[in-house]
């Protein structure tokens, strides 16, 4: 007998095993026992989690020569015949190939036909969203009102291409993507039936590379045994599929916490050494300090059931992430986050990913400090009880570059004249923008990027305007984004201590490089170098 690939030989035969998708089967079981079926039925979900041989065992249920029984037999003939897709009542049609107006008119003729042998005539039709809209269109009024021997079932991957018609005319069944412990206990029942010696790390890296696809699991199982015979090892599904150990994780994580920037850059250059790919790199990173991040908000058994992962692995995220404030996890994954985004526009992932890395580092542990000064006196008090930090006196250098002192207890807006106007202009916002752009950069680096190519043009009446080159209409859009606009006036207003509102507008001069100039700018910053 020829081999027969996992995927095939251990496709389930009926509905106790199915797979992580116990709504669906209980809704299905309920229906035949009650012998209240629908007459469509459109199954939606990711690829690889059980919609084809859902649709089979629901045909086997309707058909089985004993009985319409949420059990079916798989004993006799017509189950049989189901389960090799060669039965001659149970019409497997691929949408792809059979998309026409044509092939649906040959539809329409055959269902008026009674079943050969079975109770129902059944049409189960793969990747339904294939089909032309003509040939949606020609199958509405026989989907609506077909003959009562003939049961439709549609499976897609994308039921958002269904026309809203055809779905309002089915019952909808959407399908999840399978959990990871629940991949791991179907392989483990594999591996043990196959005699199959194979540590459970690698059935958990199997499982994750399977992104919730039972039959993507299988395939890499199988793939596997190919690849080495013998005892399969945690080192080898990570070479042949380019995976990344948990443990390597954990260590960067650690490193971040240490802030060991060069131990840092040596494992980013040993997993790019060892083939891995830096885009798969990144994703588990953000997966990982997601982890973290839920881990700090969480009790122990919400942290169980938001985290897809062992045991131990669950219990070693909740103890590394008490050793990082939620602020430095948010900053960590919106710096991770933003290289990704970053990563798109340009050819090389590996610089900004290690210009990332290192500034995270060099941050981990500090903390926000106000000024020597204020450290210094925070905790004094004057003979009134009043803390002495409001009454020194307020040192301010003024456009002239002059200064001047103010004993006033109340706060010194260097920004207003005697008269109370605003005395805001293009000098003073330059003599802050590098430390608004460093401030901006840490919460968001795509808005400091995209501020890198701003020219500051004019303040009136503390109406802050910037300029962008031309053809840059999509960065000023996304500057002109509240949130955007809010961050860069907040900055502002916090570092000025006056009420700033922004505006964007386009120039005429031709753009620079963003990319490259952000790419630039972070370096220095990052390694305290100049332009030479």
């Amino acid at each position: 007998m020829s081999y027969l690939v996992f995927a095939r030989k251990w496709r389930p035969q009926n509905f106790e095993e199915i797979i992580g998708q116990d709504h669906i089967v209980a809704t299905l079981k309920n229906a035949i026992s009650s012998k209240r079926l629908a007459h469509a039925y459109l199954f939606s979900g990711p690829r690889g989690v059980g919609k084809t041989s859902t649709a089979r065992i629901l045909a086997k249920a309707l058909n089985c020569q004993k009985d319409i029984s949420v059990n079916p037999c798989n004993e006799c003939s017509t189950c049989k015949e189901i389960s090799q897709g060669r039965n001659l009542d149970v019409l497997e049609i691929d949408g792809a190939s059979n998309r026409g107006i044509d092939e649906i008119r040959q539809l329409r003729e055959n269902v008026k036909f009674s079943p050969s042998a079975g109770r129902y005539k059944i049409y189960i039709i793969d990747e339904v969203h294939m089909l032309t809209p003509e040939a949606f269109n020609a199958l509405l009024k026989t989907l609506e009102e077909p003959p009562e021997h003939v049961k439709f079932i549609f499976a897609t991957t994308q039921p958002h291409k269904v026309i809203p018609t055809i779905i309002s005319r089915c019952q909808r069944f959407d399908f999840r993507r399978i959990p990871i412990l629940k991949i791991v206990e179907r392989l483990k029942e594999i591996v043990k039936s196959e005699h199959i010696d194979i540590e459970e790390k690698v059935l958990i890296s199997i499982a994750k590379a399977s992104d919730g696809s039972l039959r993507d699991a299988e395939s890499i199982l199988d793939q596997l045994i190919s690849y080495s015979a013998d005892k399969i090892s945690l080192k080898e599904i990570n070479s042949l599929l380019g995976l990344i150990e948990q443990d390597v994780l954990f260590e960067f994580s650690k490193l971040v916490i240490d802030s060991d920037s060069f131990s840092l850059i040596r494992l980013l250059d040993t997993l790019v050494s060892s083939g891995k790919d830096l885009s798969q790199v990144l994703d588990n990173l953000i997966e990982h300090f997601r982890n973290l991040m839920i881990a700090h908000i969480s009790d122990a058994k919400a942290l169980t059931s938001l985290v897809d992962l062992p045991q131990e692995f669950i219990e070693a995220i909740a103890k590394q992430s008490r050793q990082l404030t939620r602020e430095k996890i948010l900053e960590i994954l919106q710096t991770l986050i933003e290289v990704k985004d970053l990563g798109k526009r340009i050819n090389s992932l590996r610089i900004p990913l290690e210009v990332a890395i290192i500034k995270l580092a060099y941050n981990a542990n500090q903390t926000k400090i106000n000024s020597p000064l204020k450290e210094e006196l925070k905790d004094k008090k004057n003979p009134s009880g009043e803390s002495i930090i409001k009454t020194i006196p307020a040192v301010i250098k003024n456009e002239r570059g002059s200064f001047s002192i103010s004993d006033k207890k109340e706060e010194i807006n260097p920004l207003k004249s005697v008269d109370d106007k605003p005395i805001l202009d293009i000098n003073i916002i330059n003599s802050v923008w590098k430390d608004c752009l460093t401030e901006i950069s840490k919460k968001k680096m795509s808005v400091a990027t995209y501020l890198a190519d701003c020219l500051l043009e004019k303040c009136e009446k503390n109406v802050v305007t910037f300029s962008l080159p031309k053809s840059a209409d999509f960065h000023r859009e996304f500057l002109d984004r509240k949130d955007n606009r809010e961050l860069v006036e907040n900055t502002l207003e916090k570092l000025l201590q006056v009420k700033i509102r922004l505006a964007f507008v386009i120039s005429n001069r031709e753009p620079k490089n963003e990319a490259q100039d952000a790419f630039v700018k972070s370096i220095l910053e990052t390694f305290k170098g100049r332009v030479i």
